[in-house]
């Protein structure tokens, strides 16, 4: 309870006087220190309560438009170093859950988990018929504690509520109570896994593993095994001979098809649930995606207001970005909304955020007000559709990623974002119109607006190559001729 407290207290408006909370026995002490000392402390209560202290743990850690970066950056450790089961309780899981011993199912079977999760872990291990699989086990003890923790959550924020009126994160437990029950399911992840790889099965470039279901069970699951570098891992890939903006571009491809076209969303896209690997065969780079436990369905209206508000936010059409985010529940806080969302200041949002990318100062600034606006942020989380959580905790992963391999704000995103926005309002429109002449007229707009956006993109492309530069100055050499 003191950890919680302390963590509240610290991020909280109402906390203004840092020497007087616990363990500041010194005036000099920085607020920074404070963040610092409280989040390490509640990374240390997830880590001892394990299973879903470490999956809300990481969803926090996730929070970078929320909380100070002293509490991301120690929370984020949690996404690849959470506690571990024995090989005794591994072994119990499988004998439960298959029937059979380890040594009666694989000819080997490593003891050092590949990965360790808040509910799972996973290892290597090789069929008796000579397939190299990986094998999730779900931590024994996660499904009997998962439903305790929850309501002991749910105690303590209520608890702290009244010391914090400000403090409202209700909606952590909330979204807990909906998507563990999913999570713990492995034969719920596995179709997820089966529904993704078919519905993006036109990216050649992505990978899902294969899952075998004659050895899968609720806490159990076989899969193909595949390997390769962290996505964020920029030093793997220049190693390897990939290009990072390659890698950018289709993994914002992938995420733009899941939530703008088809509304299914894989929403755990940290590092080592997206793995990148170079095929000797055809040289080209594969994105790997892992872990589909946690998915978003996103409603039709929901989506498409979705579309309508990302578009606008790419044309700085600021009487549509008032619009649509009030219809996704901003009301008067639709500034703050804008910058959450695109993790930019409202002055780059007036300006256009492909216009220029994000600055350090500026992104300082964005971390630095988040503490300032906290009343208005929390009552934003508890005012916009519950599909909205993970889409922001979504949105946060990939530009941590971006981060990482210095490819955040590119254009390219920006242009594969409105190409599935315009497919996804033209095939919503065309599906309320009776009338043929009609939907030929949806089309035909559809078709020119993305040859528009191919020629923009053509033309951002000749700008940036030698070959384009050629020609401009060949242009202007033409022009002083003549003139």
């Amino acid at each position: 309870m003191a950890v919680i407290a302390d963590f509240v207290g610290n991020v909280s408006s109402k906390t203004q006087d840092l020497t007087g909370l616990e363990g500041c026995n010194s005036p000099c002490v920085s607020k920074s220190e404070v963040h610092l000392r409280s989040a390490e402390r509640l990374r240390e209560l997830c880590c001892s309560n394990r299973g879903t202290f470490i999956k809300v743990g990481q969803h926090l850690g996730a929070l970078d438009y929320l909380l100070p970066e002293e509490y991301t950056r120690t929370l984020k450790v949690l996404h690849s170093q959470a506690p571990q089961s024995t090989r005794q309780e591994i072994e119990q899981v499988i004998r439960e859950d298959l029937g059979k011993e380890i040594k009666e199912l694989f000819v080997s079977f490593e003891d050092t988990p590949l990965g360790a999760a808040s509910l799972a872990q996973v290892h290597k291990a090789v069929l008796k018929d000579g397939r190299t699989v990986a094998v999730k086990i779900q931590h024994p003890k996660v499904q009997a504690q998962s439903s305790k923790d929850i309501l002991l959550m749910e105690v303590l924020l209520l608890v702290v509520k009244q010391i914090f009126p400000d403090f409202e994160f209700m909606w952590l437990v909330e979204e807990a109570k909906k998507n563990l029950p999913l999570e713990l399911d492995f034969l719920n992840e596995g179709r997820n896994a089966e529904k993704v790889a078919n519905m993006l099965k036109n990216f050649d470039f992505l990978k899902v593993p294969r899952i075998y279901w004659d050895l899968s069970t609720r806490r159990v699951l076989l899969m193909e095994f595949m390997e390769g570098g962290q996505v964020n891992d920029r030093a793997y890939m220049e190693r390897n001979g990939i290009n990072v903006n390659e890698i950018s571009r289709n993994l914002g491809k992938l995420y733009s098809e899941m939530i703008f076209v088809n509304g299914f969303v894989h929403c755990d896209p940290h590092p080592g649930n997206v793995l990148v690997k170079k095929c000797p065969a055809s040289g080209k780079a594969h994105i790997i995606l892992l872990d589909h436990g946690l998915y978003q369905v996103l409603s039709e209206s929901f989506r498409m207001d979705y579309c309508h508000l990302w578009q606008a936010l790419i044309k700085a059409d600021m009487r549509s970005v008032q619009k649509y985010s009030r219809q996704l529940g901003a009301g008067d806080l639709y500034p703050l909304f804008a910058c959450m969302l695109t993790a930019r200041s409202w002055e780059s949002v007036n300006r256009g955020i492909d216009q220029s990318p994000i600055s350090a100062s500026e992104d300082m600034e964005i971390r630095s007000n988040a503490a300032t606006y906290l009343p208005q942020i929390t009552q934003l989380l508890n005012n916009v559709p519950r599909q909205m959580l993970l889409l922001l905790k979504t949105n946060d992963l990939l530009r941590g990623i971006e981060s990482a391999l210095h490819t955040r704000a590119s254009a390219s995103s920006f242009l594969n974002m409105s190409r599935c926005c315009i497919r996804a309002v033209s095939t919503y429109q065309r599906s309320k119109s009776h009338s043929l002449y009609r939907r030929a007229q949806i089309s035909l707009t559809e078709t020119l607006s993305l040859w528009q956006i191919n020629l923009y993109e053509l033309f951002l492309w000749l700008k940036g190559s030698q070959l384009g530069n050629w020609v401009i100055a060949l242009l202007r050499r033409i022009h002083q001729l003549t003139y």
